[in-house]
Formats: structure tokens, sequence, C-alpha cells
């Protein structure tokens, strides 16, 4: 069979190991229960899975980690 030439790549990773750090830090917390949602953590503990990850993403963001941009 020819090898494929020009096709797509292969789905890598796309963000840096620092990003996987806060993720990893931000799901921690959750299961501790001290990730808190909102500005300066006002409102309740998170519970969602979904949303640790988003919170730890964008604390990579600010951070400064390769971390692929929001949709």
């Amino acid at each position: 069979m020819p090898s494929k030439k020009g096709g797509r790549k292969s789905g890598g990773r796309k963000d840096g190991k620092a990003a996987g750090k806060r993720v990893e830090s931000a799901m921690r917390r959750r299961n501790r229960g001290t990730l808190k949602s909102g500005k300066r953590g006002k409102r309740g503990s998170v519970q969602s899975r979904k949303q640790a990850i988003a919170i730890g993403l964008s604390e990579a963001r600010k951070k400064g980690a390769k971390v692929p941009k929001k949709k």
C-alpha cells in the first residue's frame, strides 16, 4: 500500500506540560473542596470536573503557558 504524503498530522499534545500541571492542581483542589468559582472565590466550591479543567487552563493562560486558544 502506498504511504500517505501530505496528509493531516495525527493529533498530538496541544498544550504544554505547565498547563497540565495547572489543571492537575485545579483537580486536586476540586477534590479537596477548596477550588472556588467566580471572582475572589465568593461563590461556592466547584463540583463539575469540566469546570475544574477550565479553571486550570485559564490559570495556565494567565501565567503564559502554552495552551490552545478558546474556541
